[in-house]
């Protein structure tokens, strides 16, 4: 796990934020706590990491109104709910609206460092995955027009010749667009450039190309 995650622990009530935080800490997992969802909220920042634990609910902001908030300024920070047992249903609400889990009072410590470990994992992967997405966008904006056309030839699996036919160009010349793309893509292999292209959503749902 990153060092850099951090579990942000949302709860109006001081004695659950003072005993999540001593057993997260325990746990060797850094924790920060919050007393309303709006001073998280006003402490956000771009490209935290970790995710939020949060109680469903609170006086103004409620936990599931703090995570639709989240999901609409695009935070991919992973949240849990924390809930009592009247309110699972507002819980499953809160799943349908992204969260990654839900906690019921009381539980045991061991299964609620585990629910973080994996939340924590889960955001560490997708930060990787984006991290990778956005390179391979600045790679594809380095790419010209008709480097574009080819790459979008290969991907959906034409040969050179069927490319430079639907180009009007010749064969040899879209072997030259071809070296130009797996260099500039960085590509090790026309698998890899698939792989790249599919990360970075080049490809369709049926392998047609998207047309970047």
């Amino acid at each position: 796990m990153s060092n850099e995650a951090v579990v942000h622990v949302i709860d109006d009530d001081e004695a659950i934020r003072e005993s999540l935080a001593f057993l997260l800490e325990s746990a060797d997992i850094e924790v920060k706590t919050y007393e309303s969802a709006n001073l998280f909220l006003e402490n956000l920042s771009h490209g935290m990491h970790g995710c939020v634990v949060t109680d469903i609910r609170m006086p103004g902001v409620s936990g599931l109104d703090l995570l639709r908030q989240l999901r609409t300024m695009g935070v991919p920070l992973p949240v849990i709910v924390i809930t009592g047992h009247a309110d699972v249903p507002l819980a499953v609400e809160a799943m349908k609206s992204g969260a990654v889990d839900f906690i019921e009072k009381p539980f045991d410590d061991e299964a609620f460092l585990s629910t973080i470990r994996s939340a924590l994992r889960q955001h560490e992967k997708d930060a990787r995955r984006e991290a990778e997405r956005s390179e391979i966008h600045t790679r594809l904006a380095a790419l010209s027009g008709r480097e574009r056309q080819v790459l979008e030839g290969l991907v959906a699996g034409y040969p050179n010749k069927t490319i430079a036919f639907d180009l009007g160009i010749s064969a040899r010349t879209v072997e030259i667009y071809r070296a130009n793309v797996m260099t500039k893509m960085q590509a090790t292999s026309l698998s890899d450039l698939v792989r790249m292209a599919l990360v970075a959503g080049v490809l369709g749902p049926d392998n047609e190309p998207t047309h970047i």
